[in-house]
C-alpha cells in the first residue's frame, strides 16, 4: 500500500464527516500492510470535544490489536493533528505519521510546535507531509468557505 492509497482513504473519511456537518477531516491507521481503523471527526454529532478523527482511529486501532501499543503503525490524517492528537499519537506509540496538509493555524507536527519529534519525550515519530496536500487542503476551504457563506 503506498502513502497516497493510504491518504485517499483517509480522504474518504473527510468526505465521510462532511456528509454529516463535521469539518472534514479524516484518519487511517495501517499496521504491517493493513488497514486497521478508519475514522473522521465527530465532534458535533458525539457533542464531544474529544471526537477527533485521529483519536477515534486510535481507539479503534487499539481494539484492533487488543492493546494500547500501537508499534509498526502509520497514521495517515488529511490535516496535521492538533496538541491533543499529537499526544495521544506519541502515548500509543505509533511509528510514522503521514500527513495530507499543513494547519498553520493549530497544528502540532511542524506549525505551530512539532511535539512528535521533541526529544524529551520517550518517543518519537517519523513524520511525512504534503501527501496528496492539494485535495486535503481544498475539502477544507471548500467546507470553510460554504460555511462561511451560510452566516
Amino acid at each position: 500500500m503506498t502513502d497516497e492509497f493510504c491518504m485517499k482513504l483517509a480522504l474518504q473519511e473527510s468526505e465521510a464527516a462532511k456528509a454529516i456537518g463535521e469539518v472534514p477531516i479524516g484518519a487511517v491507521v495501517v499496521r504491517k500492510g493493513e488497514v486497521i481503523a478508519r475514522a473522521h471527526n465527530k465532534r458535533e454529532t458525539d457533542k464531544n470535544a474529544t471526537a477527533h478523527a485521529e483519536l477515534l482511529a486510535i481507539q479503534k486501532a487499539c481494539e484492533a490489536v487488543n492493546g494500547w501499543r500501537l508499534t509498526e503503525t502509520t497514521l495517515y490524517v488529511t490535516i496535521e493533528p492538533c496538541p491533543m492528537c499529537a499526544g495521544a499519537i506519541l502515548q500509543s506509540r505509533i511509528d510514522r505519521v503521514v500527513i495530507g496538509a499543513m494547519d498553520p493555524k493549530a497544528g502540532a507536527c511542524g506549525s505551530l510546535l512539532n511535539i512528535l519529534q521533541d526529544e524529551r519525550f520517550n518517543h518519537q515519530v517519523e513524520i511525512i507531509t504534503g501527501v496528496l496536500e492539494e485535495e486535503c487542503s481544498e475539502i477544507m476551504k471548500q467546507f470553510f468557505s460554504k460555511l462561511r457563506k451560510k452566516k
